[in-house]
């Protein structure tokens, strides 16, 4: 049989003084808390969802507002401004290499004057490149090649046949050839570009990815036969150093400005951002300004991009030792699987 459990003296009011110290459950709690996701009806879900951004969005204005209005009264009383939040990205908060470039390592220009780039970089010999594809050439191989000779200056193509890259090399060297690329075809779509240094080497391998063409970009510009200018963006540790030079001995020492080109190579988080531009500068009349005396008025000029394509991305496979073997070569860097376990950790 069951019985009913005495209550000892004090026992009741102990159990509500414990209620009293946890958070009751009660409706208008649960919508305080409550989430848009849990919100069944789509329009009262978009409502709440609205609200609370608007709310976000008021309280970020306030605090720009609050820190504006620090950053004034301390320029006035003549005090050092606060100190400037810095977000955390990837890239700063990238894990340390002992392989980042210093302005003071003697050793790193000591290894750049004996490099292999350093004749065309010194500009004792003018680059000339030869163009090739792989045996099974696809539809798209073509178009993309004639785009590349278009922005490598002294490029030629030559049709890859039935020849071994070997024999292919050897005929290059013989023709005073600095650079062999081979574009790799996969699929119907480029997908690996092998960049060779003649006569010595490297031998860089690539792969390649999100490749537009010239036709497929938006009021794109079609470029010049003008020496384009070379920008190389964020190749910061030793190996991006060999790689920058790599890119920049394609390219002739001597840019023409009046074409105004641009060929950019951008690494971020070792992923290779090819870009081709061509600047413009456009003179429109400032409407806000006086005119003068003779009544003409002001005209302000406006520089302003526009891209000649092909846009693509790049992301190194390899570097090798000399001319392309695949049997004795000695590589001086290979990706591994293993090397991705950190997202923090980049290698240009």
């Amino acid at each position: 049989m069951g019985f009913k459990r005495k209550k000892v003296d004090g026992e009741g009011e102990e159990m509500e003084a414990e209620g009293r110290g946890k958070p009751s459950f009660n409706g208008t709690e649960k919508r305080n808390v409550i989430l848009p996701s849990m919100i069944k009806n789509k329009d009262k879900r978009s409502k709440v969802y609205a609200k609370q951004k608007y709310e976000k969005k008021l309280e970020k204005q306030k605090k720009i507002k609050a820190r504006d209005a620090a950053e004034k009264r301390a320029l006035e009383l003549g005090e050092e401004p606060p100190q400037k939040m810095i977000p955390r990205t990837i890239e700063n908060t990238r894990e340390s290499d002992e392989t980042v470039c210093r302005p003071d390592d003697e050793e790193l220009f000591a290894d750049i004057d004996a490099d292999e780039f350093n004749p065309v970089l010194r500009r004792e010999i003018t680059p000339k490149v030869l163009i090739t594809t792989c045996r099974f050439n696809s539809t798209r191989g073509p178009a993309f090649i004639s785009e590349m000779l278009s922005v490598i200056p002294n490029s030629e193509y030559r049709k890859r046949g039935t020849y071994d890259l070997k024999k292919i090399v050897e005929y290059a060297t013989k023709k005073d050839f600095t650079s062999l690329i081979v574009v790799h075809t996969n699929r119907r779509e480029p997908d690996a570009l092998l960049i060779i240094g003649l006569p010595t080497g490297p031998t860089a391998h690539f792969k390649l990815s999100n490749l537009v063409l010239r036709k497929d970009i938006k009021n794109h510009g079609n470029p010049t036969s003008h020496e384009p200018e070379l920008v190389l963006n964020n190749f910061t540790t030793r190996l991006g150093n060999r790689v920058g030079r790599f890119f920049q001995s394609l390219f002739p020492q001597e840019p023409n400005f009046r074409g105004r080109r641009v060929v950019t190579f951008h690494n971020q988080r070792d992923f290779i951002f090819f870009r081709h531009h061509r600047y413009i500068f456009e003179a429109k009349e400032n409407k806000s300004s006086t005119k003068e005396q003779d009544g003409v008025a002001r005209e302000k000029v406006k520089a302003r991009l526009q891209e000649c394509g092909p846009r693509f991305t790049l992301k190194l496979v390899s570097l090798q030792h000399g001319t392309f073997d695949t049997k004795g070569g000695e590589f001086e860097w290979v990706h591994k699987p293993e090397m991705d376990t950190s997202r923090r950790r980049f290698f240009l």
